[in-house]
């Protein structure tokens, strides 16, 4: 493998012990040929998160999303969850936008009309056109995987299964039962910064007295953090809080979180771009797609455990959850976006790692496994 700059510079830092890590050097944010390459391995190989499978619970309820330059369509038809080519086989138009429900899926220029299971229904004045044969039609299907609520979707037809990849933390996390948390919003945002400083961002809570000072700061005992080595497809970290909402701890009626997990958040990232907060009482999420170097498109949502979406404060539970997570965000742009003005400067330099930034060490394994064929797995032996 040819070893660029970027490359070269990313394979020295993730080389070293976790003793003396420092971060990912400027040039793995900035450089074009270095996105070409996270394109390629990462995101064109990778199960991508495309949000909570209770977005799509009706027949005919669709979602799109561009994937690596790929445009897919996400819907629910009688069988179950499927993904699509979002592209009409005649002149090649995207055929959906956005989301909604469709009993059929019409291309918006020739009318070409695909079935919810993808195949051709209807192809106005070709019935008398040689050589056309309506069974000959069908829009390729993507593969699309559901784990504990949550849709993938990846473009890899030989990648291994999303359970089989992350098992381990769905043991981890058993006892908060996800999969039953209801999402009560869902929005896309575009962010000015680099996929990886806003990953990164989510992966350390080192930043959350300084950043977060105005809203959840204040709530996180950095010296009670656990952030233990990650694994193979995530890694994750554990903070026990007093929380700033009600929602934050366990209800009175959930029975199946004990003790101090009653008021233990876990903050999960699922390699390459899907990042939980799961709380005993509300998550919230994101999934990152690079639209550039520096730029991110961001899908955001959130929601509550099912004792607090059966409270009959549910509502302005929903409603205090949302403004608090509108002020995070607003915060991390704020910080994230300084970060990628800064590696963009001739001065920048990475330094050194907090021990509270284990989860960042492991993330740049993966990433140099991925980019610049790091021996991951020699790296964990020699911890």
């Amino acid at each position: 493998m040819l070893l660029t700059k970027p490359v070269a510079e990313l394979l020295e830092a993730a080389g070293r012990p976790f003793t003396d890590a420092r971060a990912m050097p400027p040039s793995v944010y900035t450089s074009t040929d270095f996105l070409a390459r996270e394109m390629e391995s990462i995101f064109a190989r990778e199960w991508i998160c495309v949000g909570r499978s209770s977005r799509l619970a009706g027949v005919g309820d669709y979602l799109t999303y561009e994937l690596a330059g790929q445009p897919v369509v996400v819907l629910r038809d009688k069988e179950g969850l499927r993904a699509f080519s979002n592209v009409c086989l005649h002149r090649m138009s995207t055929l959906l936008e956005g989301s909604g429900n469709r009993r059929a899926i019409v291309c918006p220029y020739h009318a070409w009309t695909y079935g919810l299971d993808g195949r051709l229904r209807g192809a106005p004045f070709m019935g008398e056109t040689t050589g056309f044969c309506k069974e000959d039609y069908a829009l390729p299907a993507i593969r699309c995987e559901e784990w504990l609520g949550w849709i993938y979707i990846t473009l890899d037809k030989d990648r291994p299964s999303v359970a089989s990849a992350l098992g381990g933390l769905e043991a981890m996390i058993a006892p908060y039962q996800m999969e039953n948390y209801v999402e009560c919003f869902r929005e896309t945002h575009v962010w000015d910064t680099n996929w990886k400083v806003l990953a990164e961002n989510f992966m350390e809570s080192y930043h959350l007295p300084v950043c977060h000072a105005d809203t959840v700061g204040g709530h996180s005992k950095l010296e009670e953090m656990e952030c233990p080595p990650g694994l193979a497809a995530f890694n994750y970290h554990w903070i026990t809080k007093e929380a700033s909402l009600a929602i934050g701890n366990a209800h009175p009626d959930n029975t199946r979180l004990e003790g101090r997990w009653r008021k233990t958040t876990a903050l999960l990232a699922l390699y390459p771009s899907h990042l939980i907060t799961l709380t005993p009482g509300y998550f919230w999420y994101l999934s990152l797609h690079p639209r550039g170097p520096g730029q991110v498109e961001i899908l955001f949502g959130g929601g509550l455990s099912p004792e607090f979406m059966a409270d009959p404060r549910a509502d302005a539970y929903v409603a205090t959850l949302k403004s608090l997570l509108d002020a995070v965000n607003l915060e991390d742009r704020g910080c994230t976006e300084k970060v990628f003005r800064g590696l963009s400067a001739d001065a920048a330099r990475a330094g050194h790692l907090s021990y509270l930034e284990r989860p960042i060490y492991d993330f740049m394994h993966y990433i140099a496994e991925r980019v610049g064929g790091f021996d991951r797995s020699f790296a964990l032996a020699a911890e």
